[in-house]
């Protein structure tokens, strides 16, 4: 326990990136470990920022719940807490290619580009599919986020990234879940907070 202190405080003598801090700590705090890749969504900032080695390697606008945020089944809102990608889907799905039940079918949707709601709430071009990893509160019971579905994905709603519209999944820009689905594999960890 004394090492992981020790490890603890020299890591955070060398990082003075707020955002790097947070999730060390909530990951510390929650699993006893820094992740040496983590995904990080801020609820409240709507950006996603991929993690490696302690460096922010990447950030990307996001949506998340228009609902808010909240972990319960068929509440709608994006759940909170460590997870992990799961599944990933749509490896050869064209951009803009619309996927239904994680499928494509040959369905290119159309690109919204300014706030209009589009009728079919496309999921579109890659799927992350995420999984709780924190039991009671985002795996298991009514709780559990592969059980509700929850994808960080395209979506055909691209001119309302930056803000919450979506139903309790992460929606990204095309272009940005095809470059993340590309540099992400399984098992790599989604911490979402609402900070």
């Amino acid at each position: 326990m004394g090492h992981l202190i020790l490890v603890f405080m020299l890591f955070f003598s060398i990082s003075n990136d707020p955002v790097i801090e947070l999730v060390n700590t909530y990951c510390t705090e929650k699993k006893g470990e820094i992740f040496e890749e983590i995904l990080y969504v801020s609820v409240k900032q709507q950006r996603l920022y991929h993690i490696k080695n302690n460096i922010i390697i990447k950030e990307y606008p996001v949506s998340t719940g228009k609902k808010g945020v909240g972990n319960l089944k068929g509440s709608e809102k994006t759940p909170l807490g460590l997870h992990f990608v799961k599944e990933k889907h749509g490896q050869n799905t064209p951009m803009f290619g619309r996927m239904i039940g994680r499928l494509y079918y040959g369905q290119i949707a159309t690109i919204y580009t300014d706030t209009t709601s589009s009728k079919t709430d496309d999921i579109t071009s890659r799927i992350l599919w995420l999984s709780g990893h924190e039991k009671g509160i985002n795996f298991g019971g009514d709780v559990d986020s592969y059980q509700r579905y929850i994808y960080i994905h395209g979506t055909s709603e691209e001119g309302k990234i930056g803000r919450p519209a979506s139903h309790g999944c992460i929606r990204m820009k095309n272009k940005d879940i095809i470059e993340l689905f590309a540099n992400v594999k399984l098992n790599t960890k989604v911490l979402i907070l609402n900070k």
